[in-house]
């Protein structure tokens, strides 16, 4: 045990140009800035030990983003461990790309994969095109990809040193607090089907296929005069309220903070941290609201559905609003209420494990099937073919990705990262992860509280349950990620070793 050192830091993230918005299958570039996107870095470290835990408001990110920050530190770190940097994503849909998005152990190991609007092209018969609905390939008045690589890059890697710069000896204390934001957002039907973002109001109707977790993991971190500098808070949900506009947001998370720095001060800092949540969002899927602004989606469209008495929409700011102060308004609560003492000299280990998960395989048949479904659409599709068509194929698609990638590669290498401060145990994972994995590790750790970070350090894509692979559609395709349940339940059982490992250890 010995005493930490904490520091903190937050980089804005300044674009020059609109950028174009990642996380739907719609092309969509911005028209302006709700609130500034930014890096936050919270740096731990004691005589022997440390930790850097960097959340960023992107939907992702990928291995690329993760070796150009370190690119930047490698030679004026001082001290910094590269390996002990922890770089997340609230999984945001209203910010940008950028140069290797995507990028994971396949790419890394038989190179780039063609992507599903590629495969497409591919099979179009002569005359026909791909239609951008919002042209991001060639457009000089949009931020290229290397140019947002280069700005978003080298913002994290300054709130890194900063924050490392910044250390100094302070105290934490941990708590638990609760706010109904996540809820399952895939629909199961009688038939055995599901759907991600699937209407309820029918008769073949029977369940949300998940369920929801309104818990909130928090950190009130304290410098050496007790004062509060800045709060961690792990929620089981990613920051999809205004996920179709065509502005730049932080999501709920910006709401949150400015009202945290409204009751705590203009220098609080929140590193917000998004736990398991693959198939959770902020939407009532049963008590379904319809937003007063458009959505450009496939998954989300319903024929008159009738008027609810319920939450505002949360695909409006409204929503987005309501979300962010439910988040603020528990944190401030648990914090009025009373915390424990808070503590500075702690058990601290963090460990780096490099799981090798099974890559989700296809079937020759499903091959064949593939191909036909892929034909058929074609041959009956009128005129141009644009995202909708993306959308519909994907399941045929990503399948016949799928196929060329399994010939080559068996084995996705994953790096997790497990922690221990204290009584509290953390962990990561670069998936998608779906809510029962995050369950089943919080409630079998040893820990007396259990963070999870999902979407860190790379970009697998969802890890959906067995049920949901049975359910099918988005989310739980073979095209949405890398791993099936067979690599979830491994990375249960291999995280909740390294986890009961470090808490069974005696310390002194």
């Amino acid at each position: 045990m010995s005493k930490i050192q904490i520091g903190w830091a937050e980089e804005k993230f300044a674009f020059k140009k609109p950028v174009a918005l990642m996380g739907q299958f719609a092309e969509r570039i911005s028209e302006y800035e709700e609130k500034p996107l930014t890096a936050t870095a919270l740096a731990i470290s004691s005589d022997n030990e440390q930790m850097i835990l960097c959340s960023t408001d992107l939907v992702s990110v990928s291995y690329p983003l993760v070796n150009a920050v370190k690119e930047i530190l490698k030679n004026d770190n001082g001290g910094i461990d590269l390996d002990k940097i922890v770089i997340s994503a609230i999984h945001t849909h209203t910010g940008p790309g950028y140069t290797g998005k995507g990028y994971g152990a396949i790419e890394r190991t038989i190179g780039e994969v063609s992507s599903l609007r590629k495969l497409l092209e591919a099979e179009l018969p002569k005359g026909k095109k791909y239609i951008e609905s919002a042209n991001i390939s060639e457009n000089d008045a949009i931020e290229s990809n290397d140019d947002l690589l280069k700005e978003i890059s080298s913002k994290i890697a300054k709130a890194i040193k900063t924050a490392w710069d910044n250390r100094a000896y302070g105290s934490y204390s941990n708590a638990f607090g609760r706010a109904a934001v996540g809820m399952c957002r895939r629909v199961a039907y009688s038939d055995g089907s599901a759907q991600m973002w699937g209407d309820t109001n029918k008769a073949v109707f029977s369940e949300l296929e998940g369920g929801n977790d309104s818990g909130i993991e928090l950190l009130y971190v304290f410098d050496n005069n007790k004062k509060l500098t800045g709060i961690v808070a792990n929620l089981a949900c990613p920051a999809q309220c205004v996920q179709h506009r065509l502005f730049i947001s932080p999501d709920f998370w910006g709401e949150a903070k400015m009202l945290l720095r409204k009751h705590f001060g203009e220098d609080i800092f929140l590193l917000p941290l998004c736990s398991a949540a693959g198939d959770q969002c902020p939407v009532d899927l049963v008590r379904w609201v319809e937003p007063y602004t458009d959505v450009n989606d496939p998954n989300l469209k319903r024929n008159n559905p009738p008027k609810r008495k319920a939450d505002p929409s949360m695909f409006d700011l409204d929503g987005m609003r309501k979300a962010g102060r439910r988040v603020a308004n528990e944190i401030i609560n648990v914090y009025d209420e009373g915390l424990d003492d808070a503590q500075s000299d702690v058990v601290f280990e963090h460990h780096i494990h490099k799981m090798q998960l099974p890559l989700r395989r296809g079937t020759l048949s499903e091959e064949l099937e593939a191909k036909k479904e892929i034909r058929d659409y074609l041959v009956n599709k009128d005129g141009n073919v644009d995202f909708n068509d993306v959308a519909n194929l994907q399941i045929h698609l990503g399948l016949l990705q799928r196929m060329k990638i399994q010939d080559k590669m068996d084995i996705i290498e994953t790096e997790v990262h497990i922690m221990r401060l204290g009584t509290i145990a953390i962990a990561t994972n670069p998936f998608e992860l779906f809510l029962d994995y995050g369950n089943q590790i919080k409630a079998r750790s040893l820990a007396e509280q259990t963070f999870i970070i999902q979407l860190a350090n790379g970009a697998e894509g969802y890890l959906p349950t067995e049920k949901a692979e049975k359910g099918g559609h988005y989310s739980a395709f073979i095209s949405s990620g890398k791993v099936g349940h067979i690599g979830g339940e491994q990375l249960v059982r291999e995280t909740l070793t390294d986890i009961n490992n470090m808490f069974s250890k005696k310390t002194s």
